[in-house]
Formats: structure tokens, C-alpha cells, sequence
């Protein structure tokens, strides 16, 4: 069994809450925010009335029991949070992304490695189940080499993080970090590290708003486009083409079906692919726990891979900014 503390119980805090009330090796043994006990009735509606909430996170540290930290907090806080766990001998997960810079993403990978203590990334859709399929696909070379991959992340702008911490630039550099970097991160996870980036970005009050990326990976044609500027009344978005030799697999979130696969056999005709009830937050978090009752060490979206995606987003962010192609220099680069 491990006793967790959230950190941090805004929109994300709250969906980790609840999942962690269906895995039955977690027991949630804390909320840290500094609003308190207003939270208490949002905790009730999580089904979690009776767990303490505390201002801080050393009020938690000296009256609650726990193994690991689950920081759900902006991007701007994720070191200062971090840091303060792996000192107290805490495991770590941490929603995406790593953080806002490479200094504090080196520093928390640092301070895991000095604890011995694990560092987990909540980069939710390498546990996608659509995305797990495509990944499988690749590697097994059942469909061919992939010839070309497409990919694309919209929504409205986000009006659900508290203080609307989102649409501050200086705490979350925009769509291009918070929500493409989801696709971005899985390119790695997928294919490595690129060669090289090449971005056009819209830049408004928000920061970057949209961005869309070519990347260098060969005769590979990959490409991938991330905005919020959407209307709010568009809803979200989330779609990949993957050409192989011999097939096309598709995944469309607005479609019907979602997900299919057109065999490259004369006039045959896409086949609707099962869609699994699962996602990726579940997924995420259940091998975040496993990984600790079974005390071995988290291979998937480690805080390496997850520095390794943060530089990448951060090249494709200067690339839009100055037109040019950007080298990508990865050394912490692992799929």
C-alpha cells in the first residue's frame, strides 16, 4: 500500500483524487493547498470527505504518513515543490510538463538522483491507448516502416486553472508547452530525439497560442500542431494520421468512429479499430504505483524524458520566435 499527499487540488489535483480512490494499493492521506477548508466540499464530491487537507506542504510532512508526492501544481511551482519532497525522502510524480526551464527540469532530476527517489512526469499520452497502438505498430513492423506521421492538438483557451494561472505567459508559456508538448513528448517517446525543428507560432496576451512543428526525422515526413485559440464552444481535438507501407491508421476524437485502419490492399475499406473505455491519466498513475509496490525503477516518462521533451518544445518555441531551423542538442534524450 502507498500512501500518497497531493500537492495542488485544481483541475488536475481533483482527476488524480478520484483516480486514486479506484486504485486499491493507494490510500490518499492528504491535500495540500493553501485554500484550505473551502476545498472540503469539492473532496467530498471526489468521494474523499475525511481526508486532511493542510496549508502547506511541511504542516503535511509533520502530521501525515506518506511515500510519495503527487504535484499537481502550475508549471512555475513544480521545482520548488519538487525539491522539497526528494528532501524529505518522498518519490515524486509531477504533472506535465517538467517545468517552464531546463535549469529548474535538471534540478528536480538532480534532486531525485541525490534522494534515490523516483521522478515520474504525468505525460498521460504515452499511456493512451490509441497511442499505445500506434507505438506498437512502429515498433513491431507488422504494418512497414512508418512513411509519414501527422498529428494535432486543438481546444478553446483555457478558463479552468485556478487564479487562471494558464493564460499567464510567464507561468506557462502558452499552448506550444502546456498542450503541445503532449504530442511532442510522444514524438520522443515514438522515434527519439530529431534531428532538427522548424516552427511558425501565434504569440497573443496568452503566449504562444498555437504552434505547428516540422521535424527532422529523415525521409519521414513528421509533422504535429498545437492551439488553444480556438472558440470555447469548438471543444477539444485530439487526431493522428500514421502512414505505414502497408496501412493508414487513423485517430480522430471528433469522428465516428474515432480510431481505424485502412489496409493498403486494393479498394479495401477502413476498418473501425475497439476503443478502449481506459485513459491515460489511469494509466499514468497506475504504473506510477506499481513501479513503487513493486520497488522498481518508473522507464516510462522519467524525468530525463521528460527534460528531453521540455527542450525540444523549448527549440520549437525559439524556432517560431526566429523563423530558423533549431538543431536539437538532446543528451538527456531516451525514448
Amino acid at each position: 500500500m502507498q500512501n500518497v499527499l497531493l500537492v495542488g487540488f485544481g483541475f488536475m489535483g481533483k482527476m488524480h483524487a478520484e483516480i486514486y480512490r479506484s486504485l486499491p494499493e493507494v490510500c490518499l492521506v492528504g491535500v495540500v493547498d493553501p485554500r484550505g477548508e473551502s476545498l472540503r466540499e469539492d473532496l467530498r464530491v471526489c468521494g474523499l470527505g475525511s481526508v486532511p487537507i493542510f496549508g502547506d506542504f511541511e504542516s503535511a510532512r509533520e502530521q501525515a504518513d506518506f511515500s510519495a508526492v503527487d504535484i499537481c501544481l502550475p508549471t512555475d511551482l513544480h521545482r520548488e515543490a519538487a525539491l522539497s519532497a526528494f528532501a524529505a525522502g518522498k518519490h515524486v510524480f509531477c504533472e506535465k510538463p517538467i517545468a517552464i526551464t531546463r535549469e529548474d527540469a535538471l534540478a528536480m532530476i538532480d534532486a531525485a538522483r541525490a534522494a534515490d527517489r523516483q521522478l515520474m512526469v504525468g505525460h498521460c499520452i504515452r499511456f493512451w491507448p490509441e497511442y499505445l497502438e500506434l507505438k506498437r505498430l512502429v515498433d513491431s513492423g507488422e504494418r512497414g516502416s512508418l512513411v509519414s506521421l501527422s498529428m494535432v492538438r486543438r481546444t478553446g483557451r483555457p478558463g479552468y486553472s485556478v487564479g487562471d494561472w494558464v493564460n499567464q505567459p510567464e507561468r506557462c508559456l502558452g499552448a506550444a508547452l502546456d498542450l503541445h508538448i503532449h504530442d511532442s513528448d510522444f514524438l520522443m517517446h515514438l522515434l527519439g530525439a530529431p534531428e532538427s525543428v522548424i516552427s511558425q507560432g501565434i504569440r497573443d496576451e496568452t503566449g504562444w497560442s498555437s504552434i505547428a512543428t516540422q521535424y527532422g526525422y529523415g525521409d519521414r515526413i513528421v509533422t504535429a500542431e498545437g492551439a488553444w485559440n480556438y472558440p470555447a464552444s469548438w471543444g477539444f481535438q485530439m487526431r493522428f494520421t500514421a502512414v505505414f507501407e502497408s496501412a493508414v491508421l487513423d485517430y480522430d476524437s471528433r469522428s465516428d468512429p474515432t480510431f481505424a485502419i485502412t489496409p493498403a490492399i486494393g479498394d479495401a475499406a477502413p476498418v473501425a479499430l475497439p476503443v478502449s473505455s481506459a485513459d491515460g491519466y489511469h494509466g499514468e498513475l497506475a504504473h506510477f504505483i506499481a513501479c513503487l509496490e513493486e520497488d522498481k525503477p518508473v522507464a516510462i516518462s522519467t524525468g530525463e524524458q521528460a527534460a528531453a521533451s521540455l527542450n525540444l518544445v523549448l527549440a520549437e518555441i525559439e524556432s517560431a520566435r526566429s523563423g530558423e531551423r533549431i538543431t536539437i542538442n538532446q543528451p538527456l534524450c531516451k525514448k
